[in-house]
This record gives structure tokens, sequence and C-alpha cells, in this order.
């Protein structure tokens, strides 16, 4: 039986007609929007009668045109997308499976920060993939998945390892990779997505400011560019290369906060195994901070 959920698409319709093919009364259709809005789920509401907010993934409206992005999981409200995969990862889910949330309650960024998303403003997905990597590989992972979202959008540059920065140095989006190891292979990997498409929170950067995308054109757009670009993980240098040409951190003065300590200085290359070289240091991971041109 189709829910409300199934039946909305981006135009009007009347609580009378969903209500008709529900076989419900009208009354019930408006209680379960109510239910629906309360879960996190961008459904409008006005005198011309029901809609999903225009951009929203809907599963009958999302449409991958690659292999990435199926099996599909459209979820309202949820602690966080990565541990809702993993789950599903461990059940045997293949290479390719999403889980989008309209709001994360326990959303994760590096370094175990909180990543902020409001419904119908943020775009908060995570995706499983199956590389079959060497787990000295696994550094460039985290490049290629931040290189496939500035190719997508067409704006901004990256900040190492993928922070997506607007061109005034505004966050638009991160990505977080989450891996199991098998051996000296890689199991599984989940990369954790997060993009301010028509909403930031302070301090940050949005999307449509800068380029007038959807949330689904975002979402359909990274999976397909992703696709395009994962067999670069077996030509490191071709991958380093696009990847140089997009970021916003080599070149300059960076301070780079690691487990181990502070490293200063000048960000010089990305090595092969994607570590980021700094003032003649290799730094394998980290939060770096771009220091003001002089």
């Amino acid at each position: 039986m189709p829910g409300l959920l199934d039946l909305l698409t981006e135009s009007w319709q009347s609580g009378e007609a969903l209500a008709e093919r529900l076989g419900v009364s009208r009354a019930a259709v408006s209680k379960e929007a109510r239910r629906l809005r309360a879960e996190g789920y961008p459904v409008e509401v006005s005198r011309r009668g029901y809609r999903i907010l225009p951009g929203t993934p809907l599963p009958h409206l999302f449409h991958p045109r690659g292999r990435l992005g199926r099996p599909y999981r459209y979820l309202g409200r949820v602690g966080s997308t990565q541990d809702v995969l993993r789950a599903w990862a461990e059940e045997g889910a293949p290479e390719g499976a999403l889980v989008l949330a309209e709001v994360q309650e326990r959303g994760r960024g590096r370094r175990g920060r909180p990543w902020e998303s409001r419904p119908g403003g943020s775009l908060t997905f995570s995706l499983l993939l199956r590389p079959g990597l060497p787990l000295s590989a696994l550094g460039l992972l985290p490049l290629l998945a931040g290189l496939a979202l500035r190719e997508a959008v067409g704006v901004g540059g990256l900040k190492w390892p993928n922070d997506l920065l607007a061109p005034d140095g505004g966050k638009l989006a991160g990505v977080l990779l989450e891996a199991r190891a098998e051996g000296e292979e890689v199991s599984y990997a989940l990369l954790g997505v997060g993009v301010n498409v028509a909403w930031a929170p302070e301090g940050a950067a949005f999307l449509q400011a800068y380029a007038p995308l959807s949330r689904r054109e975002v979402l359909e757009g990274f999976l397909l560019k992703l696709e395009a670009l994962l067999p670069l993980l077996e030509t490191p240098e071709a991958l380093l290369e696009r990847y140089r040409q997009a970021s916003l951190t080599l070149g300059r003065k960076v301070r780079v906060h690691t487990g181990k300590g502070v490293v200063e200085g000048l960000a010089e290359d990305v090595l092969p195994d994607g570590s980021l070289l700094v003032g003649g240091v290799r730094v394998g991971a980290g939060e770096v901070e771009l220091l003001p041109l002089l």
C-alpha cells in the first residue's frame, strides 16, 4: 500500500484527490502530513494542497544515471546516515547503496565534530563503496570524493583533504570517510557527505548562492561524477593532477592540527598516498587552517 510520501510530487495536489487515491479521509491526509513534517520530511502544505519541496530526492523522483545510488533508502530523522549504512553494509548491501536523511541528530564531521543540517536546505547522505583497495591507497578515496563533488557542482575549490569551499572561503561541503579492513584490503568504505545547498549554519556558505542547483541535481551529479572518477584510483598520479588543479591549499601557508601536534609551513604537494607535504613534513591526517595571504 502506498503512503502519502509515495504520492507526493513537486506539483500541488488537493487533499481530496490524495485522500481518494489513498482510500482515507481528508483529515487522515492532514494528520499524516503533520506526522511527516515532524519526522523532518519537507512536506509543504497550503490552501492549494500538498506537495514535496521542489528538488527533494524522493525515491520516485530520484533517478541516478549510473550504478551508484542503487539501492536507495530515503529517511526522515535518524541518528547518523553513517550508522544506518554501516548496519546495512554488514547485512550485505551492494556497492552503490545509498542512505539519505533529512535530519541527522548525531551527524558528524571529521574529528567527531557535529555536522548541522536542515530539512530541505541540506543534503546529508552516505554511500557504500566496496573498492577492493589495499589499505595503503585508502587515503586517496577522500581526495577523489572531494574532487567528484567539486566537479559536479562547478563551484569553489578544495581544502585538503576534501572540504569544498566557496569562492569567499565559506565551507560548502565536507566528506567523512569510514572504512572496514580485512587483512591488508579495504572490505568496504562509507562516504558520508554533507552539502549546504539552500541553507548554511553560521560561518559557512550555501551552494545556491553561487549555482542554481537543487538538492536532487547535486546528488545525481555527484554520484555520476564519482563513478566516472573511481577508475583513477588505479592511476594515482592522474587523480592527483586533477586534484591539484582544484586545490585551494597547495601553494598556501597552512597550519595543520594533527594528533601529534601542530605543523605549520607551505603546503607543497599532495603525495601518492593522499597525504599532504607541509614544509617538508608529511602530514597523513589533520585539520587544515589556511593562513592569511601576505
